[in-house]
Protein backbone atom coordinates (compact mmCIF):
# COMPACT_ATOMS: atom_id res chain seq x y z
CA UNK A 1 0.00 0.00 0.00
CA UNK A 2 1.51 3.03 -0.87
CA UNK A 3 2.09 5.94 1.73
CA UNK A 4 -0.42 8.27 0.66
CA UNK A 5 -3.49 5.33 0.67
CA UNK A 6 -2.24 4.67 4.13
CA UNK A 7 -2.71 8.60 5.71
CA UNK A 8 -6.14 8.51 3.88
CA UNK A 9 -7.06 5.19 5.37
CA UNK A 10 -5.66 6.62 8.97
CA UNK A 11 -7.53 9.70 8.93
CA UNK A 12 -10.70 7.85 8.39
CA UNK A 13 -9.71 5.64 11.43
CA UNK A 14 -8.50 9.17 13.34
CA UNK A 15 -11.49 10.89 12.81
CA UNK A 16 -13.67 7.82 14.05
CA UNK A 17 -12.11 7.77 16.93
CA UNK A 18 -11.26 10.84 17.84
CA UNK A 19 -13.82 13.36 15.96
CA UNK A 20 -13.66 16.15 19.14
CA UNK A 21 -9.75 16.07 19.75
CA UNK A 22 -10.23 19.52 20.62
CA UNK A 23 -6.99 21.87 20.84
CA UNK A 24 -4.66 21.04 23.02
CA UNK A 25 -3.94 18.80 25.65
CA UNK A 26 -2.51 21.18 28.26
CA UNK A 27 -4.75 23.35 30.36
CA UNK A 28 -3.79 27.50 29.85
CA UNK A 29 -5.39 30.78 29.50
CA UNK A 30 -3.87 32.32 26.78
CA UNK A 31 -0.26 32.55 24.65
CA UNK A 32 1.56 33.33 27.66
CA UNK A 33 0.12 30.09 29.83
CA UNK A 34 0.35 27.55 26.72
CA UNK A 35 3.87 28.50 25.93
CA UNK A 36 4.90 28.15 29.45
CA UNK A 37 2.99 24.84 29.66
CA UNK A 38 4.29 23.55 26.35
CA UNK A 39 8.02 24.19 27.79
CA UNK A 40 7.20 22.44 30.92
CA UNK A 41 5.52 19.31 29.02
CA UNK A 42 9.28 18.42 28.18
CA UNK A 43 10.25 15.12 28.91
CA UNK A 44 7.39 15.45 31.26
CA UNK A 45 2.89 13.68 31.07
CA UNK A 46 0.43 16.48 29.97
CA UNK A 47 -1.12 15.37 33.32
CA UNK A 48 1.86 16.18 35.71
CA UNK A 49 1.82 19.52 34.09
CA UNK A 50 -1.87 20.02 34.44
CA UNK A 51 -1.59 19.35 38.22
CA UNK A 52 1.81 21.55 38.33
CA UNK A 53 0.53 25.01 36.16
CA UNK A 54 -2.35 25.63 38.23
CA UNK A 55 0.10 26.64 41.50
CA UNK A 56 2.56 28.50 38.72
CA UNK A 57 0.09 30.89 37.38
CA UNK A 58 -1.50 31.46 40.54
CA UNK A 59 1.49 33.29 41.54
CA UNK A 60 2.45 34.56 38.06
CA UNK A 61 0.48 34.14 35.06
CA UNK A 62 1.82 36.85 32.54
CA UNK A 63 5.40 37.96 31.88
CA UNK A 64 5.64 41.02 33.59
CA UNK A 65 4.74 39.24 37.12
CA UNK A 66 7.20 36.43 36.65
CA UNK A 67 10.29 38.22 36.49
CA UNK A 68 9.71 40.00 39.75
CA UNK A 69 10.21 36.13 41.33
CA UNK A 70 13.62 34.07 42.05
CA UNK A 71 14.49 31.08 39.79
CA UNK A 72 14.52 29.57 43.04
CA UNK A 73 10.32 30.54 43.65
CA UNK A 74 9.47 29.12 40.31
CA UNK A 75 11.83 26.07 40.55
CA UNK A 76 9.94 25.23 43.78
CA UNK A 77 6.81 25.06 41.98
CA UNK A 78 7.42 23.10 38.72
CA UNK A 79 9.80 20.12 40.32
CA UNK A 80 7.46 17.72 39.30
CA UNK A 81 7.69 18.49 36.17
CA UNK A 82 11.40 17.28 35.90
CA UNK A 83 14.45 19.06 34.92
CA UNK A 84 13.49 22.18 37.25
CA UNK A 85 16.52 24.24 37.24
CA UNK A 86 16.87 24.51 33.94
CA UNK A 87 13.05 25.21 33.10
CA UNK A 88 12.78 27.83 36.04
CA UNK A 89 16.18 29.59 34.20
CA UNK A 90 14.01 29.37 30.95
CA UNK A 91 10.66 30.56 32.31
CA UNK A 92 12.08 33.53 33.73
CA UNK A 93 14.83 34.22 30.63
CA UNK A 94 12.29 34.06 28.17
CA UNK A 95 9.16 36.26 30.12
CA UNK A 96 12.32 39.21 30.60
CA UNK A 97 13.06 38.60 27.02
CA UNK A 98 9.42 38.92 26.07
CA UNK A 99 9.19 42.27 28.04
CA UNK A 100 12.29 43.97 26.37
CA UNK A 101 11.43 42.61 22.82
CA UNK A 102 8.04 42.01 22.35
CA UNK A 103 6.27 44.32 24.78
CA UNK A 104 5.02 42.02 26.83
CA UNK A 105 3.14 39.73 23.69
CA UNK A 106 4.01 36.11 22.76
CA UNK A 107 5.10 36.61 19.42
CA UNK A 108 3.06 35.16 16.35
CA UNK A 109 5.89 34.05 14.52
CA UNK A 110 7.68 30.34 14.85
CA UNK A 111 11.36 31.75 14.13
CA UNK A 112 10.45 34.32 16.95
CA UNK A 113 9.26 31.78 19.18
CA UNK A 114 12.39 29.77 18.47
CA UNK A 115 14.56 32.94 19.39
CA UNK A 116 12.98 32.43 23.30
CA UNK A 117 15.44 30.39 25.83
CA UNK A 118 14.54 26.73 26.23
CA UNK A 119 12.13 26.87 22.88
CA UNK A 120 12.82 24.80 20.38
CA UNK A 121 11.02 23.66 16.93
CA UNK A 122 8.62 21.23 18.42
CA UNK A 123 7.51 23.69 21.65
CA UNK A 124 7.43 26.73 18.98
CA UNK A 125 4.93 24.35 16.29
CA UNK A 126 2.67 23.33 18.89
CA UNK A 127 2.03 27.34 20.34
CA UNK A 128 1.80 28.29 16.46
CA UNK A 129 -1.09 25.58 15.98
CA UNK A 130 -2.51 25.81 19.34
CA UNK A 131 -2.39 29.35 20.28
CA UNK A 132 -2.78 31.85 17.02
CA UNK A 133 -4.40 28.43 14.43
CA UNK A 134 -0.94 28.58 12.28
CA UNK A 135 -0.22 24.83 10.22
CA UNK A 136 2.06 23.37 12.00
CA UNK A 137 2.50 19.72 12.64
CA UNK A 138 4.44 19.85 15.71
CA UNK A 139 6.29 16.25 15.66
CA UNK A 140 7.39 14.97 19.09
CA UNK A 141 9.26 11.56 19.79
CA UNK A 142 5.70 9.52 20.28
CA UNK A 143 4.98 10.51 16.52
CA UNK A 144 8.09 9.55 15.22
CA UNK A 145 7.45 6.08 16.55
CA UNK A 146 4.59 5.62 15.07
CA UNK A 147 4.94 7.25 12.09
CA UNK A 148 7.89 4.31 11.48
CA UNK A 149 5.67 2.20 13.00
CA UNK A 150 3.24 2.79 10.01
CA UNK A 151 5.69 3.26 7.58
CA UNK A 152 4.76 6.56 6.92
CA UNK A 153 8.55 7.87 7.18
CA UNK A 154 11.85 6.40 7.69
CA UNK A 155 13.00 9.38 9.10
CA UNK A 156 16.45 9.10 11.75
CA UNK A 157 15.02 12.14 13.21
CA UNK A 158 12.01 14.31 14.13
CA UNK A 159 12.79 17.05 11.72
CA UNK A 160 12.61 14.41 8.82
CA UNK A 161 9.81 12.56 9.85
CA UNK A 162 7.77 16.38 10.41
CA UNK A 163 8.61 16.78 6.37
CA UNK A 164 7.87 13.30 5.32
CA UNK A 165 4.65 13.63 7.17
CA UNK A 166 3.53 16.95 5.93
CA UNK A 167 4.28 15.88 2.52
CA UNK A 168 0.95 13.45 2.90
CA UNK A 169 -1.60 14.53 5.38
CA UNK A 170 -3.53 17.52 3.72
CA UNK A 171 -2.09 20.97 5.78
CA UNK A 172 -6.08 21.68 6.87
CA UNK A 173 -5.34 19.02 8.98
CA UNK A 174 -1.83 19.25 10.65
CA UNK A 175 -3.09 21.13 13.89
CA UNK A 176 -5.90 18.09 14.82
CA UNK A 177 -4.27 15.15 13.31
CA UNK A 178 -0.79 15.91 15.60
CA UNK A 179 -3.21 15.60 18.28
CA UNK A 180 -5.25 12.68 17.25
CA UNK A 181 -2.06 10.68 16.44
CA UNK A 182 -0.64 11.25 20.21
CA UNK A 183 -4.17 10.26 21.39
CA UNK A 184 -3.81 7.10 19.62
CA UNK A 185 -0.69 6.00 20.98
CA UNK A 186 -1.55 6.68 24.55
CA UNK A 187 -4.71 4.75 24.03
CA UNK A 188 -3.64 1.44 21.30
CA UNK A 189 0.16 2.25 20.51
CA UNK A 190 2.44 1.79 23.57
CA UNK A 191 5.98 2.08 22.76
CA UNK A 192 6.51 -0.94 24.73
CA UNK A 193 5.58 -4.58 24.76
CA UNK A 194 2.63 -3.70 21.65
CA UNK A 195 1.46 -6.51 19.52
CA UNK A 196 1.47 -4.56 16.10
CA UNK A 197 -0.78 -7.33 14.82
CA UNK A 198 -3.77 -6.37 17.40
CA UNK A 199 -3.22 -2.72 16.62
CA UNK A 200 -6.58 -1.14 14.50
CA UNK A 201 -3.66 1.02 12.77
CA UNK A 202 -0.04 -1.11 13.01
CA UNK A 203 -2.57 -4.54 12.37
CA UNK A 204 -2.30 -3.29 8.67
CA UNK A 205 -0.11 -0.42 8.33
CA UNK A 206 3.18 -2.11 9.64
CA UNK A 207 5.77 -4.65 7.70
CA UNK A 208 5.79 -8.25 8.13
CA UNK A 209 9.68 -7.41 8.73
CA UNK A 210 8.67 -4.12 11.35
CA UNK A 211 6.30 -6.73 13.33
CA UNK A 212 8.78 -9.35 13.15
CA UNK A 213 11.43 -6.86 14.63
CA UNK A 214 9.37 -5.42 17.22
CA UNK A 215 8.31 -8.80 18.58
CA UNK A 216 11.82 -10.41 18.71
CA UNK A 217 12.92 -6.97 20.92
CA UNK A 218 10.00 -7.00 23.06
CA UNK A 219 10.66 -10.69 23.66
CA UNK A 220 14.25 -9.91 24.51
CA UNK A 221 13.21 -6.65 26.89
CA UNK A 222 11.07 -9.54 28.89
CA UNK A 223 13.62 -11.83 29.24
CA UNK A 224 16.24 -9.01 30.47
CA UNK A 225 13.98 -7.92 32.87
CA UNK A 226 13.15 -11.18 34.07
CA UNK A 227 16.55 -11.97 34.75
CA UNK A 228 18.60 -15.10 34.51
CA UNK A 229 16.29 -18.45 35.75
CA UNK A 230 18.09 -20.39 39.14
Amino acid sequence: MRRAEKAEKILEILDDLYPDIGASFLDHRDEYTLLIAVLLSAQCTDARVNKTTPDLFAMADNPHDMVTHAHEEIRAIIKPCGLAPTKARNIWNLSRMLIDEYDGEVPASLKDLERLPGVGHKTASVVMAQAFGEPMFPVDTHIHRLAARWGLSRGTNVTHTERDLKKIFPKERWNTLHLQIIQFGRDHCPALYHDLTTCPICGWAATKKRIREEARANEALRSKRSGPRA
